[in-house]
């Protein structure tokens, strides 16, 4: 699986990085929450809370993104997509 991340601020495109998750033994679910581990390190982030609507969306479009409501700590960027991109 791989798993693209972008954080955005003001329409452009700050940081991207692409997670690739090759184990096998994992479910759909583990593999994403260990993608957004890495690149939570990667980006040194916290880790996002999945609101509904982020789970909603997720669920329709293999995408979403967190924006600061998800987030516990102050970020400075508008929001961070994640968008599977190859299962």
């Amino acid at each position: 699986m791989r798993i693209w991340y972008k954080i955005f601020k003001e329409n452009r495109m700050l940081k991207d990085v692409t997670i690739t998750v090759d184990d096998g033994s994992l479910s759909r679910t583990k593999k994403i929450f260990t993608s957004l581990d890495e690149v939570c390190i990667t980006f040194d982030l916290c880790k996002p809370i999945w609101l509904d609507n982020n789970i909603a969306e997720f669920q329709k479009s293999n995408k979403t993104r967190f924006s600061q409501d998800s987030f516990i700590e102050q970020i400075d960027f508008d929001y961070l997509e994640i968008h599977i991109i190859e299962e």
